[in-house]
């Protein structure tokens, strides 16, 4: 079998995939292959018809399909060579690749390896939820999938567990298209979702929100026929005396995603337990030398215009790691999680070089009238005032290289 030789190997076809191979391409690699499962590039963007796309990308507001045909167009447009259908099995460290697809078994050898697997959701079986097993249960994206690409409506009077921002746009939609929504029961006192999903989706739609709630309770043999809710204390754990029964045939699921990170797993690449996405340095290099990670595989983004932002800078730094042939290693500090912080990235700064880098994080719990301060050593090297942090928005904080003296710690103070 000969194998496929190629500078850079894109693995995914998604926003993520596709912005990273034009932006390697713009800042000189020639040779590029993107590997995308699916038959057609632009992943789960072909079933997003809601618009809010584009905004800070292209200055306009659009749908989930026309920002996917937007890279799919310039991808076609800069030649890069692209083998839909194709699985990719495994990635090894010196970068070779073993896929497949209709014609058999691939191998493809590259200087430069970008993982832009995506995310999945959280399944039922993650919530250990009592009761039967009925038709009438899906994630949220399941459901966004039968609507919108098949035509289907998955029920009448539903039942959204969860505010992440996907099950709180179905809420809307499943409005539009008839349907009820009874209620959105969120096990947290906030959203995890966008405040203006919150907005748009539930208020402008009278549908309720319940915070400190759960299922507790599934029913129904065929169908399903009923949930109960209950509320929920400081940790989570059932009130006694606090449920109640709703009657509804379809319960969504929308209680968070799970970046797909199975391949750099199997290629012993350390994964951070706060994001489930890899550990990477400012580069978004991961700890295999020429092994890239960017977009949901890296950490879950609230936007696709911050995955193709975030794209388009490790497709910056893959041009200059083929550019010097090979990716030379530096000197970093480590970046850690502090008070009411969770997950941030990069995990390591690189010390020695000038101009800045920007640190991404999730607060760990909702917090007003506060500050990102970033710490190197026991110096405050920045911050910035929040007037209200939480878990749905991603913050970010931008420092300066220079004054990296030793560990970096980033943390939410009042």
């Amino acid at each position: 079998m000969i194998p496929i030789r190629t500078d850079l190997a894109v693995i995914g076809g998604g926003c993520a995939g596709m912005a990273g191979a034009l932006s390697a391409k713009a800042h000189g690699v020639k040779d590029i292959l993107i590997l995308e499962r699916s038959p057609h590039l632009g992943g789960v963007l072909h079933q997003c018809i809601h618009n809010g796309f584009g905004v800070f990308q292209f200055h306009e507001d659009l749908t989930g399909t026309e920002f996917a045909d937007r890279y799919e167009r310039r991808v076609e447009a800069e030649n890069i060579a692209v083998l839909t259908e194709t699985l990719v099995l495994s990635v090894a460290a010196d970068h070779t690749i073993t896929a497949m697809n209709r014609g058999g078994l691939i191998t493809i050898e590259a200087k430069a390896v970008l993982l832009a697997t995506g995310c999945r959701e959280r399944p039922r079986g993650a919530l250990l939820i009592p009761g039967t097993r009925p038709t009438g249960i899906f994630t949220a994206g399941t459901a966004q999938r039968y609507m919108n690409l098949e035509g289907y409506l998955v029920g009448r009077r539903i039942v959204i567990l969860g505010s992440g921002d996907i099950g709180l746009i179905m809420a809307r939609q499943f409005v539009l298209e008839g349907a009820q929504v009874l209620a959105v029961a969120e096990i947290q006192p906030y959203s995890t979702g966008l405040t203006r999903n919150i907005v748009q989706c539930l208020q402008d739609f009278d549908i309720p929100i319940y915070y400190n709630t759960t299922v507790s309770r599934i029913e129904g043999a065929q169908r399903l026929t009923g949930v109960t809710l209950v509320k929920t204390d400081a940790h989570g754990k059932p009130v006694p005396g606090s449920e109640r029964q709703l009657a509804c045939d379809t319960l969504v699921l929308s209680v968070g995603l799970i970046p797909e990170n199975e391949l750099a797993y199997q290629a012993g690449i350390p994964l951070d337990s706060a994001t489930g996405g890899a550990v990477v340095d400012d580069r978004l290099q991961t700890a295999l030398p020429g092994i890239f990670m960017c977009g949901n595989s890296l950490h879950v983004h609230d936007l696709a215009d911050f995955v193709t932002a975030e794209s388009e800078e490790a497709g910056r730094h893959i041009a200059a790691c083929i550019g010097e042939r090979r990716c030379l290693p530096r000197t970093t500090v480590p970046v850690s999680d502090g008070e009411a912080v969770r997950g941030v990235v990069p995990r390591q700064i690189t010390v020695g070089t000038e101009g800045s880098v920007c640190l991404r994080y999730r607060p760990a719990g909702r917090v007003t009238r506060c500050r990102t301060a970033v710490y190197s050593g026991d110096t405050l090297i920045a911050q910035k005032r929040h007037l209200v942090v939480t878990p749905g928005e991603m913050c970010e904080i931008t420092i300066d290289r220079a004054r990296v003296k030793g560990p970096v710690r980033v943390q939410v103070e009042r």
